[in-house]
């Protein structure tokens, strides 16, 4: 996980409208950047429907949201379709992200050992310095979590 104090790792990646989208076009704002697992998981659906409900919210303390995961862009297309997201989804396959932000790790599920991404919350200030870090977050109360903390 990426220290408070950081600048955050700039990326290049598509969105779910197969746009490009990159963390530097969001200086002056400040990001809650998620990294998720899986699109239509029942954790990843209860994190994204929480912030797609306290998405105004977030607007209104001048934060943009931005989900992370290795789905494809298709894949997120039809993720905010089915529970009308309204904040930008990104793909990341080639792990490029996922990696730079040291949330590609070792996880255990019933025994068995696999990589994959751990769900981490990253707040991000309006000059790209990392202000807030979460790692291992809880879903369902990640999204109230991090409108507390703007």
């Amino acid at each position: 996980m990426l220290e408070v104090g950081m600048k955050a790792r700039d990326f290049e990646l598509l969105n779910q409208n197969g746009e490009t989208v990159t963390l530097s076009q969001y200086l002056g704002k400040k990001v809650v950047l998620y990294f998720y697992p899986r699109d239509n998981t029942p954790g990843c659906t209860k994190q994204a429907c929480g912030f797609a409900e306290n998405y105004p919210h977030f607007l209104e303390k001048g934060a943009e949201v931005i989900g992370v995961s290795k789905d494809s862009d298709k894949s997120h297309k039809r993720f905010e379709e089915k529970y009308s997201l309204p904040f930008t989804l990104v793909s990341d396959p080639d792990l490029v992200a996922i990696q730079a932000y040291d949330v590609w790790k070792e996880k255990t599920m019933y025994g068995k050992k696999s990589m994959g991404v751990v769900r981490t919350t990253y707040l991000i200030n309006e000059e790209g310095i990392i202000e807030k870090a979460f790692g291992k977050v809880k879903a369902a109360d990640n999204p109230m979590q991090m409108l507390n903390e703007l």
